[in-house]
């Protein structure tokens, strides 16, 4: 190994950012057990270090004692569980990404207007039931291309489409142009639905990928941002493989490469990064360590003033 090219942006984004600033003021302010809905964000080591401050995850707001505080994840809920939520007593508070708000505001807009909604997404992703749930009764999940080719709609007026935030962004195209090309009727969102930070990454892992010989990708198996990385470093031609830490590096995924890039998925601690780059820099300590970095990121979303102020006023 001769070279180690760091993508940047990588790592965590604005809403990932929140979600985890969220979580830690409200175990200021409620104290443990606090429970959250769902992993806060998708990675293992972040839910782990919170598993050992008092959080308690659930899949079901009805396993939360009545009463408790509950905090909403990063991926967002239906108005079903915020229903269930409220029906229980549960002092809600909301870590929903505002850039997943905002693809559910589209679809309650949309819903209200009485038009049937193609929602572009994964399967059993708790993003797409959280948004799919704003509208039940008409939406449709498309996950590929080839089933925007097959897909039979019942008949509607005004049709529209949303999208999950952390998709392919040549995947989401080459579906978009089918439905177009089917459904010339359709409308769209004002805004762009994958989110900036998707973008950002997937641009940078675009521009390194293509010079590497292998890629790692440090993420969860169930972040689909992560997932996304390792795809679009593949379809560019390098090996690539995607790790949730240091301790998942095979040997032989390094074997003759002299370039190794590394980027990592929006819910990725950078420590986990470093702690890599220090195992690739141990095997081989003349390698070079450049950053490519394809744009800068300045967003950043503020949990709520009433939540901080109540975290100050408990320290």
């Amino acid at each position: 190994m001769e070279r180690i090219l760091l993508a940047a942006p990588r790592g965590f984004c604005a809403g990932v950012a929140f979600a985890i600033e969220v979580v830690e003021l409200a175990l200021k302010v409620h104290g443990a057990p606090l429970y959250v809905r769902h992993a806060i964000v998708h990675n293992e080591h972040v839910v782990r270090k919170f598993e050992a401050q008092g959080v308690i995850f659930v899949e079901d707001v009805n396993e939360i004692p009545e009463g408790s505080a509950v905090v909403f994840s990063a991926h967002g809920v239906s108005p079903a569980v915020r229903a269930t939520a409220k029906a229980r007593n549960l002092t809600i508070i909301d870590a929903t990404c505002p850039l997943v708000t905002k693809v559910h505001n589209e679809a309650r807009r949309f819903a209200e207007k009485d038009y049937l909604m193609i929602y572009i997404g994964h399967r059993g992703h708790v993003e797409a039931e959280g948004t799919m749930g704003e509208a039940p009764d008409r939406m449709i999940l498309v996950e590929t291309p080839e089933e925007a080719e097959v897909i039979e709609l019942p008949p509607h007026e005004r049709l529209a489409v949303v999208t999950q935030t952390t998709l392919s962004i040549d995947e989401v195209m080459a579906t978009m142009t089918v439905l177009r090309r089917r459904f010339p009727h359709m409308e769209t969102a004002k805004k762009e639905d994958i989110c900036y930070a998707t973008t950002n990454r997937q641009g940078a892992m675009k521009a390194m990928a293509a010079t590497c010989d292998v890629v790692l990708v440090v993420g969860s198996t169930l972040s689909s941002n992560s997932n996304r990385l390792r795809e679009v470093a593949e379809a560019l031609g390098p090996r690539a493989y995607l790790l949730l830490n240091v301790s998942e590096l095979q040997d032989e995924w390094l074997e003759g490469a002299r370039t190794v890039g590394v980027s990592s998925g929006a819910s990725t601690p950078d420590e986990l990064v470093e702690e890599l780059l220090g195992e690739l820099l141990r095997r081989s300590p003349d390698a070079k360590v450049e950053t490519l970095e394809t744009v800068r990121e300045t967003m950043e979303f503020r949990p709520p003033r009433d939540l901080i102020n109540l975290a100050m006023s408990k320290s």
